[in-house]
């Protein structure tokens, strides 16, 4: 009951933010240089089309009447009408931000896994070799950029062993898979189509790789310092002293001492990721949620980006809203 009454608070806290959110997005893409129309038309376009794209979109209005507008939208679910395509905003972000999500969130939960094990691994055997080893891997991790790695993958696993498809999509057309989610493993379950899970599978792993080496790093670095911080304790050595069980000593006090700060490293590493799949889409063709937004942002396409925004600050606060319960439920001296 204290957990459901804490995220009903957080929730309602949730609405002032996300409202400044919308505020500062809307006014900050107006004073980027740029005519988004004249993106759009190109520099040959006469002036009368060009008020009439004006017209079209409500850019010849007041800017406070814009602003209403949106607003208005905004609560009905619109988000707008693309000024690239002329399509809703709304229908285009749905078929982009499944395949997003479904890199992302798959990546992060396998970083997860690595940076757990690894690091209490490498805590349990402080400078030794394969210490050391485990912290030369997360410096790697930390120096290469996404990009750069991608290439290198496609390189070694495409090109050169030929294991993995070419970066050029996310499944095989001739598996036909039916599109309900837009993450295409998830649909792969979802209708029972093994090929397409495979095939979705074959396609996911090259990126999922990408951003795990990326991600993994930080929380390899935390959870390490976690776990030695734990073994040089009194409490874990007096609960040595009294000859516990190795595997209660194990999960019941260095594992879950050492993961009580995770949660929230998790969050800040969860929307590094978002912000790093920008790179990793165009180097695979993914045709995400972030490709998506860049090239809004490229041609200046004010409800596109406006959108891209607010759902991008919607993920994080929602996703340090988890890592905060899921910190309280690990801790018991965090008031909830």
């Amino acid at each position: 009951m204290r957990i459901f009454r804490f995220v009903v608070r957080r929730l309602l806290q949730l609405i002032p933010v996300l409202l400044g959110v919308v505020v500062l997005a809307f006014l900050l893409v107006r004073v980027l240089p740029g005519d988004p129309v004249r993106s759009i038309l190109g520099p040959n376009a006469s002036a009368e089309d060009a008020e009439a794209a004006r017209v079209r979109f409500g850019l010849d209005k007041s800017l406070w009447q814009q602003f209403l507008d949106y607003l208005g939208g905004l609560v009905t679910g619109d988000f707008g009408t693309s000024i690239q395509s002329g399509n809703s905003v709304g229908s285009e972000m749905a078929l982009r931000i499944g395949p997003t999500l479904e890199l992302v969130v798959i990546a992060v939960t396998i970083a997860l896994v690595v940076a757990t094990v690894l690091g209490v691994w490498s805590a349990r055997r402080a400078n030794r070799l394969g210490d050391h080893s485990v912290r030369m891997f997360a410096l790697a991790g930390n120096s290469v950029p996404e990009f750069w790695l991608g290439l290198v993958l496609v390189l070694v696993g495409y090109s050169i062993l030929g294991w993995f498809p070419a970066p050029n999509g996310r499944v095989d057309p001739d598996t036909n898979l039916t599109p309900i989610t837009g993450a295409d493993l998830v649909d792969a379950v979802l209708t029972a189509n093994g090929p397409a899970f495979a095939s979705a599978a074959a396609y996911l792993a090259l990126p999922v790789l990408t951003l795990v080496v990326g991600v993994v790093a930080p929380l390899l670095r935390s959870v390490r310092a976690s776990a030695l911080e734990v073994l040089h304790s009194e409490s874990y050595a007096a609960a040595q002293a009294h000859g516990l069980r190795g595997r209660t000593l194990h999960y019941g006090y260095l594992m879950r001492a050492t993961l009580v700060r995770l949660p929230s490293l998790a969050a800040l590493v969860f929307g590094t990721a978002i912000g790093s799949t920008v790179l990793v889409e165009y180097v695979y063709s993914w045709q995400g949620f972030g490709q998506w937004a860049l090239r809004g942002l490229l041609y200046r396409d004010y409800p596109v980006v406006q959108a891209s925004v607010l759902v991008i600050a919607l993920c994080y606060v929602l996703v340090f809203l988890i890592a905060d319960v899921v910190h309280a439920i690990l801790d018991p001296r965090v008031r909830l």
